[in-house]
Protein backbone atom coordinates (compact mmCIF):
# COMPACT_ATOMS: atom_id res chain seq x y z
CA UNK A 1 0.00 0.00 0.00
CA UNK A 2 1.27 3.59 -0.82
CA UNK A 3 0.38 7.02 0.06
CA UNK A 4 1.45 10.31 -0.51
CA UNK A 5 1.19 13.39 1.37
CA UNK A 6 1.81 16.82 0.31
CA UNK A 7 2.31 19.56 3.19
CA UNK A 8 2.03 17.18 5.70
CA UNK A 9 3.33 16.70 9.22
CA UNK A 10 4.58 14.19 11.45
CA UNK A 11 1.43 13.33 13.08
CA UNK A 12 -0.20 12.48 9.90
CA UNK A 13 2.63 10.55 8.65
CA UNK A 14 2.34 8.35 11.51
CA UNK A 15 -1.20 8.31 11.22
CA UNK A 16 -1.13 6.92 7.69
CA UNK A 17 1.65 4.18 8.43
CA UNK A 18 -0.90 2.69 11.12
CA UNK A 19 -4.08 2.81 8.71
CA UNK A 20 -1.19 1.37 5.86
CA UNK A 21 0.06 -1.24 8.90
CA UNK A 22 -3.36 -2.05 9.60
CA UNK A 23 -4.37 -3.00 5.70
CA UNK A 24 -1.40 -4.39 4.30
CA UNK A 25 -1.00 -7.16 8.14
CA UNK A 26 1.82 -5.94 8.81
CA UNK A 27 2.11 -5.15 12.75
CA UNK A 28 5.14 -2.53 13.89
CA UNK A 29 6.34 -5.46 16.25
CA UNK A 30 7.37 -7.01 13.15
CA UNK A 31 10.01 -4.78 12.66
CA UNK A 32 13.82 -4.83 14.06
CA UNK A 33 15.55 -1.36 13.54
CA UNK A 34 14.63 2.26 12.26
CA UNK A 35 17.22 2.40 9.00
CA UNK A 36 17.12 6.37 8.38
CA UNK A 37 18.70 7.03 4.63
CA UNK A 38 20.19 10.92 4.32
CA UNK A 39 19.84 11.36 0.48
CA UNK A 40 19.29 13.21 -2.75
CA UNK A 41 17.05 12.99 -5.90
CA UNK A 42 19.28 11.64 -7.60
CA UNK A 43 20.39 8.87 -5.51
CA UNK A 44 16.90 8.35 -3.77
CA UNK A 45 15.74 5.31 -5.78
CA UNK A 46 18.41 3.35 -5.70
CA UNK A 47 18.86 3.75 -1.98
CA UNK A 48 15.05 2.72 -1.54
CA UNK A 49 15.82 -0.37 -3.68
CA UNK A 50 18.80 -1.37 -1.57
CA UNK A 51 16.61 -0.90 1.82
CA UNK A 52 14.23 -2.99 -0.06
CA UNK A 53 16.36 -5.37 -0.79
CA UNK A 54 17.98 -4.89 3.05
CA UNK A 55 14.63 -5.70 4.88
CA UNK A 56 14.32 -9.11 3.60
CA UNK A 57 17.05 -9.80 6.39
CA UNK A 58 16.68 -7.18 8.41
CA UNK A 59 12.67 -6.41 8.69
CA UNK A 60 12.80 -2.63 9.35
CA UNK A 61 11.30 1.13 8.77
CA UNK A 62 13.35 2.61 6.42
CA UNK A 63 13.18 6.42 6.20
CA UNK A 64 14.41 7.97 3.43
CA UNK A 65 15.29 11.66 3.96
CA UNK A 66 15.29 14.92 0.63
CA UNK A 67 16.19 18.26 1.89
CA UNK A 68 15.24 20.65 -0.90
CA UNK A 69 16.20 24.41 -1.02
CA UNK A 70 16.07 26.33 2.24
CA UNK A 71 14.07 29.19 0.55
CA UNK A 72 10.80 29.72 1.27
CA UNK A 73 8.09 28.69 3.65
CA UNK A 74 8.99 24.85 5.59
CA UNK A 75 7.08 22.05 3.62
CA UNK A 76 7.27 18.39 4.46
CA UNK A 77 5.88 15.93 1.49
CA UNK A 78 5.86 12.63 2.07
CA UNK A 79 5.55 9.09 0.72
CA UNK A 80 4.35 5.91 2.87
CA UNK A 81 4.75 2.75 1.58
CA UNK A 82 3.62 -0.43 3.25
CA UNK A 83 4.32 -4.37 1.64
CA UNK A 84 5.47 -3.45 -1.74
CA UNK A 85 7.68 -6.89 -2.07
CA UNK A 86 8.98 -5.82 1.25
CA UNK A 87 8.46 -7.12 4.57
CA UNK A 88 9.42 -3.83 6.16
CA UNK A 89 7.93 -0.36 5.93
CA UNK A 90 9.38 3.58 4.30
CA UNK A 91 8.83 6.92 4.33
CA UNK A 92 10.04 9.20 2.13
CA UNK A 93 10.16 12.66 3.61
CA UNK A 94 11.00 15.65 1.28
CA UNK A 95 11.85 19.05 3.34
CA UNK A 96 12.13 21.96 2.10
CA UNK A 97 12.34 25.86 3.91
CA UNK A 98 13.21 26.48 7.21
CA UNK A 99 12.71 22.90 7.76
CA UNK A 100 15.86 21.27 6.55
CA UNK A 101 17.71 22.96 9.23
CA UNK A 102 15.11 21.00 11.54
CA UNK A 103 15.10 17.61 9.73
CA UNK A 104 15.60 15.42 12.99
CA UNK A 105 12.23 17.30 13.95
CA UNK A 106 10.45 15.26 11.23
CA UNK A 107 12.44 12.06 12.01
CA UNK A 108 12.34 11.80 15.76
CA UNK A 109 8.49 10.87 15.88
CA UNK A 110 8.56 8.31 13.35
CA UNK A 111 11.35 6.12 14.80
CA UNK A 112 10.44 2.66 15.67
CA UNK A 113 9.98 2.98 19.79
CA UNK A 114 12.58 0.88 21.58
CA UNK A 115 14.54 0.03 18.79
CA UNK A 116 18.33 0.56 17.74
CA UNK A 117 18.00 3.43 14.93
CA UNK A 118 20.71 3.14 12.13
CA UNK A 119 21.73 6.37 9.75
CA UNK A 120 23.32 5.86 6.33
CA UNK A 121 24.42 8.30 4.11
CA UNK A 122 25.34 7.02 0.89
CA UNK A 123 26.50 9.92 -0.56
CA UNK A 124 28.36 13.15 1.13
CA UNK A 125 28.16 12.80 5.03
CA UNK A 126 28.29 15.13 7.90
CA UNK A 127 31.89 16.49 8.96
CA UNK A 128 31.22 14.97 12.46
CA UNK A 129 28.85 12.24 11.93
CA UNK A 130 28.28 11.64 15.68
CA UNK A 131 27.38 15.66 15.77
CA UNK A 132 24.61 15.48 13.08
CA UNK A 133 21.10 16.23 14.56
CA UNK A 134 20.06 13.19 13.11
CA UNK A 135 23.36 11.68 13.52
CA UNK A 136 22.81 11.59 17.62
CA UNK A 137 19.33 9.86 16.86
CA UNK A 138 21.37 6.85 16.23
CA UNK A 139 23.13 4.02 17.80
CA UNK A 140 25.35 3.07 14.17
CA UNK A 141 26.26 5.97 11.25
CA UNK A 142 27.68 4.44 8.42
CA UNK A 143 29.32 6.45 5.97
CA UNK A 144 30.82 5.82 2.46
CA UNK A 145 34.20 7.48 1.54
CA UNK A 146 34.18 5.53 -1.56
CA UNK A 147 30.89 7.26 -3.05
CA UNK A 148 32.30 11.22 -2.72
CA UNK A 149 34.82 12.36 -4.97
CA UNK A 150 37.75 12.36 -2.86
CA UNK A 151 37.64 9.19 -0.90
CA UNK A 152 40.84 8.55 0.64
CA UNK A 153 40.37 12.70 2.34
CA UNK A 154 36.50 11.71 3.07
CA UNK A 155 37.75 8.69 4.78
CA UNK A 156 40.62 10.34 6.55
CA UNK A 157 37.99 13.23 7.71
CA UNK A 158 35.57 10.79 9.19
CA UNK A 159 38.09 8.73 11.10
CA UNK A 160 39.56 11.90 12.87
CA UNK A 161 35.86 12.58 13.54
CA UNK A 162 35.15 9.14 14.94
CA UNK A 163 32.63 8.23 17.82
CA UNK A 164 31.72 5.09 19.18
CA UNK A 165 29.11 3.64 16.04
CA UNK A 166 30.92 4.65 13.26
CA UNK A 167 31.69 2.58 10.77
CA UNK A 168 32.63 3.40 6.98
CA UNK A 169 31.45 1.01 4.09
CA UNK A 170 35.14 1.05 2.91
CA UNK A 171 35.27 -1.33 5.85
CA UNK A 172 32.87 -3.52 5.15
CA UNK A 173 33.76 -4.07 1.70
CA UNK A 174 36.99 -5.33 3.39
CA UNK A 175 35.57 -8.65 5.10
CA UNK A 176 36.04 -10.83 1.93
CA UNK A 177 40.07 -9.89 2.08
CA UNK A 178 40.27 -10.13 5.71
CA UNK A 179 38.56 -13.24 6.15
CA UNK A 180 41.12 -15.10 3.28
CA UNK A 181 43.96 -13.25 5.04
CA UNK A 182 42.99 -14.53 8.02
CA UNK A 183 42.33 -18.38 7.29
CA UNK A 184 45.87 -17.92 4.71
CA UNK A 185 47.67 -17.09 8.15
CA UNK A 186 45.95 -19.86 9.99
CA UNK A 187 47.60 -22.25 7.68
CA UNK A 188 51.39 -21.19 8.57
CA UNK A 189 52.96 -20.71 11.39
CA UNK A 190 55.34 -18.65 10.45
CA UNK A 191 55.97 -15.13 11.32
CA UNK A 192 54.95 -12.76 8.93
CA UNK A 193 58.23 -10.21 8.46
CA UNK A 194 56.79 -7.86 6.22
CA UNK A 195 53.94 -7.24 3.35
CA UNK A 196 53.41 -5.65 -0.20
CA UNK A 197 49.57 -4.22 -1.43
CA UNK A 198 48.92 -3.42 -5.06
CA UNK A 199 46.36 -1.52 -5.17
CA UNK A 200 44.60 1.25 -7.42
CA UNK A 201 45.13 4.91 -6.77
CA UNK A 202 42.87 6.88 -3.92
CA UNK A 203 41.48 3.49 -2.85
CA UNK A 204 40.27 4.15 0.78
CA UNK A 205 39.30 -0.05 1.49
CA UNK A 206 43.15 -0.24 0.85
CA UNK A 207 43.88 2.33 2.89
CA UNK A 208 42.37 0.49 5.80
CA UNK A 209 43.61 -3.23 4.61
CA UNK A 210 47.12 -1.82 4.95
CA UNK A 211 46.53 -0.20 8.66
CA UNK A 212 44.69 -3.52 10.02
CA UNK A 213 47.28 -5.39 8.20
CA UNK A 214 50.49 -3.45 10.01
CA UNK A 215 48.14 -3.11 13.33
CA UNK A 216 47.56 -6.81 14.05
CA UNK A 217 50.85 -8.08 12.86
CA UNK A 218 53.04 -5.52 13.82
CA UNK A 219 54.46 -5.71 10.37
CA UNK A 220 55.32 -2.52 7.81
CA UNK A 221 53.78 -2.65 4.34
CA UNK A 222 55.06 -1.12 0.83
CA UNK A 223 52.00 0.07 -1.22
CA UNK A 224 52.31 -0.43 -4.79
CA UNK A 225 49.94 1.18 -7.28
CA UNK A 226 48.19 -1.21 -9.96
CA UNK A 227 46.19 -0.27 -12.96
CA UNK A 228 42.84 -1.48 -11.86
CA UNK A 229 40.90 0.61 -9.53
CA UNK A 230 40.63 -2.12 -6.62
CA UNK A 231 42.97 -3.89 -4.31
CA UNK A 232 44.99 -6.71 -6.68
CA UNK A 233 46.95 -8.70 -4.56
CA UNK A 234 48.53 -8.57 -0.77
CA UNK A 235 51.49 -10.80 -0.02
CA UNK A 236 53.06 -11.27 3.40
CA UNK A 237 56.54 -12.56 3.72
CA UNK A 238 57.89 -15.26 5.96
CA UNK A 239 60.75 -17.65 6.60
CA UNK A 240 59.39 -20.51 5.03
CA UNK A 241 57.64 -18.44 2.06
CA UNK A 242 54.77 -16.18 1.25
CA UNK A 243 51.24 -15.92 1.72
CA UNK A 244 49.95 -14.19 -1.53
CA UNK A 245 46.46 -13.47 -2.10
CA UNK A 246 46.04 -12.01 -5.80
CA UNK A 247 42.82 -11.52 -8.22
CA UNK A 248 42.61 -13.14 -11.04
CA UNK A 249 39.24 -11.33 -12.20
CA UNK A 250 36.98 -9.02 -10.75
CA UNK A 251 34.83 -11.99 -8.97
CA UNK A 252 38.24 -14.83 -8.21
CA UNK A 253 41.52 -14.55 -6.89
CA UNK A 254 44.69 -17.02 -6.39
CA UNK A 255 44.81 -18.25 -2.89
CA UNK A 256 48.62 -19.31 -2.01
CA UNK A 257 50.14 -20.25 1.21
CA UNK A 258 53.86 -22.30 1.62
CA UNK A 259 53.34 -25.82 1.51
CA UNK A 260 50.15 -26.00 0.10
CA UNK A 261 48.67 -26.27 -3.14
CA UNK A 262 47.09 -22.64 -5.09
CA UNK A 263 43.61 -22.89 -5.41
CA UNK A 264 41.07 -20.45 -7.06
CA UNK A 265 38.44 -18.70 -4.71
CA UNK A 266 35.67 -15.90 -4.94
CA UNK A 267 37.15 -12.76 -4.30
CA UNK A 268 33.52 -10.46 -6.08
CA UNK A 269 32.22 -7.01 -5.16
CA UNK A 270 29.15 -6.95 -3.15
CA UNK A 271 26.32 -5.08 -3.23
CA UNK A 272 24.90 -2.23 -1.22
CA UNK A 273 22.70 -3.91 0.17
CA UNK A 274 25.25 -7.00 1.43
CA UNK A 275 27.51 -4.31 3.12
CA UNK A 276 24.49 -3.03 5.21
CA UNK A 277 22.93 -6.88 5.88
CA UNK A 278 26.38 -7.16 7.42
CA UNK A 279 26.62 -4.34 9.57
CA UNK A 280 23.69 -4.25 10.74
CA UNK A 281 24.28 -7.93 11.98
CA UNK A 282 25.86 -6.00 14.83
CA UNK A 283 25.01 -2.65 16.36
CA UNK A 284 27.65 -2.49 19.34
CA UNK A 285 30.82 -0.27 18.11
CA UNK A 286 33.43 -2.53 15.93
CA UNK A 287 36.61 -2.24 18.21
CA UNK A 288 38.79 -3.47 15.44
CA UNK A 289 37.76 -0.88 12.72
CA UNK A 290 38.50 1.99 15.88
CA UNK A 291 42.00 0.66 16.28
CA UNK A 292 42.72 0.29 12.50
CA UNK A 293 41.98 3.84 12.10
CA UNK A 294 43.55 4.97 15.19
CA UNK A 295 46.62 3.31 13.79
CA UNK A 296 46.01 4.94 10.17
CA UNK A 297 45.44 8.14 11.67
CA UNK A 298 48.96 7.45 13.84
CA UNK A 299 50.91 7.10 10.87
CA UNK A 300 49.66 9.93 8.86
CA UNK A 301 50.64 12.10 12.01
CA UNK A 302 54.00 10.58 12.66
Amino acid sequence: METVLLNTNSSKIAQSMVRARRAAGSPAMDMVLTLVVITDEDGVAETLRTATTLSKEHPSRVIGVIRGSNRGRANLDAKVRVGHDSTGESILLRVSGELTKHAESVVLPLLLPDSPVVVWWPNKAPEIPSEDAIGRLAQRRLTDAESTASPIRALRAVARNYAPGDTDLSWTRLTPWRALLAAALDQTSAKVTSGHLVTGAGNPAAELLVSWLESRLKIRLTVQRGDADHISSVTLTTAIGDVTIERINDSTCNFSVPGAADHHVPLGARTHAELLAEDLRRLDNDEIYEETITHMLKELDA
